[in-house]
């Protein structure tokens, strides 16, 4: 007498992608109580914009759910990051949870600083749950030529 066993293409391709995440360190996929659930997510990265005018870089990132105590934004070797955690809600006994979509945990995000933004100058405000970031420009460095006497 054989066994059969009834092939799940969604559950092997999860297995799939879970490997190479661990093969980059990146977080594996998780299952639900009802089985695989491909499309869940587990990482998030808030959006950005950036722009730009005469006098700086401005960068708005939307972080709803958040307080500017959960959010730390700091500057080294010219690379801006902003980084933070968005925690779940508790569950209570009485809840009853048919679909959960937004998406918790930690997240880092960098920026490479131009040559022409004042580290120094940031400035950061937190309002309705969007960071945002004045990054004042300065007028780049002349490069100095350096003579060099030939005997």
């Amino acid at each position: 007498m054989s066994n059969l066993t009834r092939w799940n293409p969604v559950s092997e391709f999860e297995d799939l992608i879970n490997r190479y995440n661990r093969y980059f360190g990146l977080p594996a996929t998780n299952g639900d109580k009802e089985g695989k659930d491909l499309f869940r997510r587990n990482d998030w990265a808030p959006a950005v914009d950036i722009k730009e005018n005469k006098d700086a870089f401005v960068i708005d990132a939307e972080l709803p759910g958040m307080n500017k105590e959960d959010v730390k934004v700091t500057v080294h070797d010219g690379v801006l990051t902003i980084q933070g955690e968005r925690k779940q809600e508790t569950e209570t006994g009485d809840d009853k949870h048919h679909r959960v979509e937004r998406v918790y945990g930690s997240f880092m995000r960098r920026f490479t600083l131009p040559d022409n933004v004042d580290a120094d100058s940031i400035k950061a405000k937190f309002k309705d749950g969007v960071l945002s970031l004045t990054l004042n420009k300065v007028e780049p460095l002349e490069p100095k030529a350096i003579e060099v006497n030939v005997d």
